[in-house]
């Protein structure tokens, strides 16, 4: 189980005043989604770099800019942080982790294995394990365990809710064909 990913926990760090009370929630979101990912479609050292790369954004956006709407500025801010780091030529894959992960079907053909192991991954977690994609219940209980709710899931519903209120037209706009 992945317990230790440096490049996700620095970045976690940096972002901690952002995510405010929300931070242990975040953190434990993306390890589950980083352990379903890697039980999905194991890789190398790099591979774990961009993993935690796209983790620590997919959703902060939520946080840095103060909208459901977010995978524009959660987007914004990886290729950011990938240009600081010398890493454009990742930016790509990344992007596409990112901008994907709320598909409800599966991402286009030609993409990289990397965005659908990410966008089941994070389904995996939102739907609490209803959604499974073949990676066995056991495991995803452990992963669960060993990195709880810790309030993640009754903030998004908090969030759904209240843009619900106020764009009843566009509730979800995150979410994907």
């Amino acid at each position: 189980m992945l317990v230790s990913l440096p490049t996700l926990d620095a970045l976690l760090d940096t972002y901690a005043p952002k995510l405010g009370a929300d931070a242990s929630g975040y953190r434990n979101h993306t390890y589950r989604v980083a352990n379903f990912f890697w039980r999905l479609s194991p890789g190398d050292a790099e591979m774990l770099q961009k993993l935690g790369i796209a983790l620590a954004f997919h959703d902060l956006g939520i946080w840095t800019a103060g909208t459901f709407d977010y995978l524009p500025p959660s987007r914004q801010l990886a290729r950011e942080h990938l240009q600081v780091i010398g890493r454009p030529a990742w930016q790509p894959e990344v992007d596409a982790m990112i901008d994907h992960h709320h598909k409800i079907t599966a991402t286009p053909a030609g993409m990289p294995a990397s965005v659908e192991a990410f966008r089941r991954a994070d389904w995996i977690d939102v739907s609490l394990g209803m959604l499974r994609f073949g990676v066995p219940r056991e495991f995803v209980r452990e992963v669960m365990a060993t990195f709880p709710d810790a309030g993640f899931h009754r903030r998004l519903a908090s969030l759904t809710l209240r843009r619900l209120c106020r764009h009843p037209l566009s509730p979800l706009p995150m979410m994907r064909w």
